[in-house]
């Protein structure tokens, strides 16, 4: 899948080879100042990850039936500039939270636009395309988490269509804090 947005900017999926920018984007996300906020991983820990984990990671979000990773970069071969991934989720299973899923849905993930690019249009143009790849993938609803405390992006999410589903995940690290679920069905 890929899409266009204004200006010479390319919205698409991630190919398996293209590791070294996974890792690179990833990276400069952990660096940001709310990365506490927005990830499970911290950069020290990524920082030490080996090829072969970001060869496999690039594998898994390549698209595929299960996940894909969308970019947005400066043209057809150029920079990166934002990222998120879906995970699909089937009815029947458990999340990585330990609570049931209900319907088939996707799963928003690992979302990052450089700061010097926020604010224009690009997350937009990757939660375009990351919602066209789920409702194609099969997803009844796409959902994310997002802490209490990251205002911003939860005032971006709402503007893109997503709402609070009512559920809260406490966080097992942060005693007193929790996370967020916002939807948005098909």
């Amino acid at each position: 899948m890929s899409a266009s947005v204004p200006g010479d900017y390319v919205v698409r999926s991630i190919r398996a080879d293209e590791w070294p920018a996974v890792k690179e984007l990833r990276l400069r996300a952990l660096r940001d100042p709310v990365a506490h906020l927005a990830f499970l991983e911290t950069y020290d820990d990524a920082v030490g990850r080996s090829d072969a984990y970001w060869q496999e990671r690039a594998a898994r979000a390549a698209e595929g039936a299960s996940e894909a990773q969308q970019i947005v970069a400066e043209g057809p071969g150029g920079r990166w500039l934002g990222t998120l991934t879906v995970l699909m989720e089937e009815a029947g299973t458990t999340d990585w939270a330990g609570f049931p899923v209900d319907r088939r849905q996707g799963h928003v993930v690992g979302v990052f636009v450089r700061p010097e690019w926020r604010g224009s249009g690009l997350a937009k143009a990757l939660f375009d395309a990351g919602l066209e790849w789920a409702w194609a993938a099969g997803a009844e609803r796409v959902r994310l988490i997002v802490h209490e405390d990251n205002e911003r992006a939860r005032g971006f999410y709402a503007k893109v269509g997503f709402a609070p589903s009512g559920r809260t995940v406490p966080l097992a690290d942060e005693p007193g804090e929790r996370e967020l679920e916002l939807v948005v069905d098909r």
